[in-house]
Formats: C-alpha cells, sequence, structure tokens
C-alpha cells in the first residue's frame, strides 16, 4: 500500500508579508494514520526539500497527539526535510494521493501542471484522491476523462467561506474555496465550523477543517482495504 502526500512549497501569505505554508496537524495526523497501517508513504512538494511549515500551525493552541508525536520522530522530521520533487512523481508508483492544507496549496497546488496531471492520472485509473481543509483547491483545474471539472456533480467538502471570514483572511486569498469548488459544479456541503466533516464520493475524499485530516486519511485506508 503506497501513499503518497504532497505538501505546498508555498510561502507567502499573499501580500501580507506574513508567512503561510502547510498546517502540522494536516499533515501529521494522516501520516500517522498511513504509518500505523504499515503504508509505505512518500512525501513530495513542487520544490522537494524542505515545505514551509505554517507559523500559526506551530503555536500551543494547535498543537494535538500527532503534532506532540511529529515532534519526537526523527524519521518523520527527515522525509519532511527531504520531499521529493512532484515533477519527479510517477502517478504509477502510488495507491493513493493524500493533500494536506495550509493557505500555501491556495497559491501554488491549486496552479500546479505536475499536481493536476497526478491527480488526473489517478483518479482516471480507479485510484482514491484525497484532500483536506485548503487543499481542495487542488481540484480548482483538474478535468475528469470526459473534459468537464473532477468535481462536477460530486459530493465535496472543504475549508469554508464562514472558516475564511473568521481567520480573517477572505480578502487576502487568490480565492475562497468553497465558492470555487462551487463554481466547477462541486456539491458543496459543510458541517459546523471547526468540527470534523468528511465526505466520501466514489474514489474522491474531501475534509473541511484541520480537525477533519484525521478521519479523511481513514477514510482513505478503508477505500484502500477495499
Amino acid at each position: 500500500m503506497k501513499i503518497l502526500l504532497v505538501l505546498t512549497s508555498h510561502n507567502q501569505l499573499g501580500d501580507t508579508g506574513q508567512k503561510t505554508g502547510f498546517w502540522l496537524e494536516e499533515f501529521a495526523a494522516p501520516y500517522y494514520v498511513f504509518k500505523d497501517a504499515n503504508a509505505d508513504v512518500t512525501l513530495a512538494s513542487p520544490n522537494g526539500g524542505q515545505p514551509p511549515l505554517d507559523p500559526k500551525s506551530d503555536e500551543p493552541d494547535s498543537q494535538t497527539e500527532a503534532t506532540e508525536r511529529f515532534k519526537k520522530d526523527s524519521d518523520a522530521q527527515s522525509a519532511l526535510d527531504n520531499t521529493l520533487k512532484l515533477s519527479d512523481i510517477s502517478p504509477d508508483d502510488y495507491d493513493a494521493v493524500f493533500y494536506p492544507g495550509g493557505h500555501g496549496p491556495l497559491w501554488d497546488l491549486a496552479e500546479d501542471q505536475h499536481s493536476i496531471a497526478l491527480i488526473e492520472t489517478l483518479y482516471a485509473s480507479g485510484k482514491p484522491v484525497s484532500a483536506v481543509c485548503h487543499a481542495p483547491a487542488v481540484f480548482r483545474h483538474t478535468k475528469a476523462d470526459d473534459g468537464t471539472p473532477l468535481v462536477k456533480g460530486k459530493s465535496v467538502t472543504g475549508f469554508s467561506n464562514s472558516e475564511e471570514e473568521a481567520v480573517q483572511l477572505s480578502s487576502i486569498v487568490p480565492f475562497l474555496l468553497e465558492d470555487e469548488l462551487k463554481a466547477k459544479g462541486g456539491n458543496y456541503s459543510k458541517g459546523d465550523d471547526w468540527q470534523p466533516y468528511v465526505i466520501t464520493d466514489g474514489n474522491l475524499i474531501t475534509g473541511q477543517n484541520p480537525a477533519s485530516s484525521e478521519a479523511v486519511a481513514k477514510a482513505l485506508l478503508e477505500k484502500l482495504k477495499r
């Protein structure tokens, strides 16, 4: 069971001068769900090497059991320091892909041609594709075999407009994810802000926010076990 985790390489929050990147919990929780299931996990990012960590996700209020475990795990830290370059990844080598969020993917992975091709190839091969929080932005330009948007007619979720408003970044982000998924024909729904909410529609698995990251990973494992 080989699972690819794709992280952002983007570290700037628009023109604010603030840093962004991937959200620690959204990487750590799925990473250990997969590792504890004896999956072979590979990490990749557009630029390769060390992906940028959103500093807010490293603050005390954002810590979880998984993030604490990661901070004591030198093997996991080494893997994160040395992500493969996305352009060097072959979809044929993996059974599924998982995208952690953080605001970074809105800028780079949403537009990345290698990511788009990876998702389209995996999905067309009947392999599960999953993303949590802001990471469903990766479906912005992905197409199904018939040329229509991949999310068209499918049930999806992702970071909601109300959650973006709550973190006061609605006017900073390049697009609002909830609006974008709806614009592409996705049947978007959401749970309460900051509560776990996961949707599985065939081989497309999405989660709404950081609290949903572990549940998305478990849903992906269930799909692979079948």
